[in-house]
């Protein structure tokens, strides 16, 4: 099976973050748990998939990088559903910066 790659980029905008100080300044995401939180809000709103999980989380140079799973193609019996694997980039404030799909799956294939 082929790897398909899909990247898409997200143009810097306005913190949409609910939780910033009150000084006005931009929240920093606290540790790996918030940042996976954020990507996975973040993905599911924008590809419109339902998240499955978090496989990695990894500080960047400036931010997080966050393996996110995500449920494509919902199919009975439940083994046979297409997931993906997608990477999500974040800034330091929680905000996606930018995303990959790395991997499309069936939920029952083994990784080898």
């Amino acid at each position: 099976m082929s790897e398909q790659r899909e990247r898409r980029a997200r143009p810097a905008a306005k913190s949409t973050s609910k939780r910033t100080s009150g000084t006005g300044a931009d929240h920093t995401v606290d540790g790996p748990e918030e940042a996976a939180r954020h990507a996975c809000r973040s993905l599911a709103r924008l590809i419109g998939h339902r998240t499955e999980g978090v496989s990695a989380v990894r500080r960047a140079e400036e931010g997080w990088r966050v393996d996110v799973d995500v449920l494509e193609v919902p199919r009975i019996p439940d083994t046979t559903s297409l997931l993906a694997t997608y990477t999500v980039e974040l800034d330091s404030g929680g905000r996606l910066l930018e995303y990959e799909r790395v991997r499309r799956y069936r939920r029952g294939d083994r990784d080898d």
